[in-house]
């Protein structure tokens, strides 16, 4: 066992500030993984199309008059989502898929701003340390970045068909879970610091693992995407057998276009689920062996324990025809098992 050295001895005199700034990135993830859920929710209720502007700053208020909601109805009525899914649709009617749409912009801006203030207060008072300001400003232009897909994924939805592509989609999601990524782990880095060590035999099979078993999850929320943006979930709402087999029928038909067709997108999304299960339940079996702190054996546990219940919800959602409620769980439940994976990759860091 052979510590790592810090390359900043200077940043030790940033340990109470560290854990403050750590503490206001936690807040900002808990934040993005809400937004996650509201997008998935504004997504199942096919309430991301109601809006068809982009005003980031006039954008920021609600209508508030009677003649505002009917401006902002009759701009939707010009939309092919509303001339080819929703005519006739009532102004009541509207309102309620246009609130679910504001509250996912309107809760982006409040996340751009509680990142935004807190970083400008800490960094004028000298309380962020040289080597993290790159990393702040990084997450700051993901965030806007992220702002950009967000709108250039609604357009594809806005011509033509009234679909969002499901390429936008899954990169916008994507970017989601990067920036949600790099907010735990800076959090947890800075709120409770670990001293890094080099690991031999069976700490470093487990590190390696739960890298692994990250790495299909994230695959898996991946491809989960492309269900939601095909309504793929909708089909073969069976399990475990497709029509009565294990392949969706005509599935070497379409394997040349394997994010277009609604049954290979759902078992895809199914095997990689099923292998992302089993990596998790590798990975506990390999920590059994290891003596491991009681908050590390306590993450290790909750995450074979969301590992399982992801599994029901998953199952729960596809039989019963992707109900909005099971299948915003389930979409709340991969964040979770997402960011239980990176906490046991960071308690390990100090396993040896």
């Amino acid at each position: 066992m052979t510590p790592v050295t810090r390359s900043d001895p200077a940043d030790y005199h940033h340990v109470g500030n560290d854990r403050a700034i750590g503490q206001w990135l936690i807040v900002c993830a808990a934040m993005v993984l809400a937004m996650i859920v509201i997008g998935g929710i504004t997504r199942l209720t096919e309430s991301g199309l109601s809006i068809v502007y982009w005003r980031p700053v006039t954008g920021i208020l609600p209508p508030l008059t009677g003649s505002a909601w009917q401006q902002a109805f009759e701009a939707y009525r010009t939309s092919p989502q509303y001339l080819q899914v929703n005519a006739g649709m009532t102004l009541a009617e509207f309102r309620t898929i246009f609130w679910w749409e504001y509250i996912h912009r309107a809760w982006g801006r409040l996340i751009g701003l509680v990142f935004f203030l807190p970083f400008v207060w800490y960094l004028v008072r000298g309380r962020v340390r040289p080597s993290l300001v790159p990393r702040l400003i990084f997450l700051f232009l993901l965030g806007g970045a992220q702002g950009l897909l967000g709108w250039y994924m609604v357009r594809s939805g806005l011509v033509d068909v009234p679909e969002v592509s499901q390429y936008r989609l899954a990169a916008h999601l994507s970017l989601a879970f990067l920036i949600y990524a790099l907010l735990v782990w800076t959090g947890l880095s800075l709120v409770s610091p670990v001293t890094p060590v080099r690991a031999d035999g069976v700490a470093s099979r487990t590190r390696c693992l739960g890298l692994l078993a990250l790495i299909l999850v994230a695959l898996t929320i991946f491809s989960g995407a492309f269900v939601a943006g095909t309504d793929a979930g909708l089909v073969f709402n069976t399990f475990p057998l497709m029509e009565g087999g294990l392949l969706p029928p005509g599935y070497f038909e379409h394997a040349a276009a394997p994010f277009e067709d609604h049954g290979t997108i759902q078992f895809h999304h199914r095997v990689l689920a099923l292998v992302s299960i089993g990596a998790v339940a590798a990975l506990w079996c390999q920590s059994r062996c290891l003596a491991l702190a009681p908050r590390a054996r306590m993450v290790a546990n909750a995450l074979m324990g969301m590992a399982l219940l992801q599994v029901v919800l998953g199952i729960t959602t596809l039989v019963l025809v992707v109900p909005v409620h099971a299948a915003a769980c389930h979409q709340a439940g991969a964040v979770l098992l997402f960011t239980l994976l990176l906490w046991f990759l960071h308690e390990m860091r100090s396993a040896a």
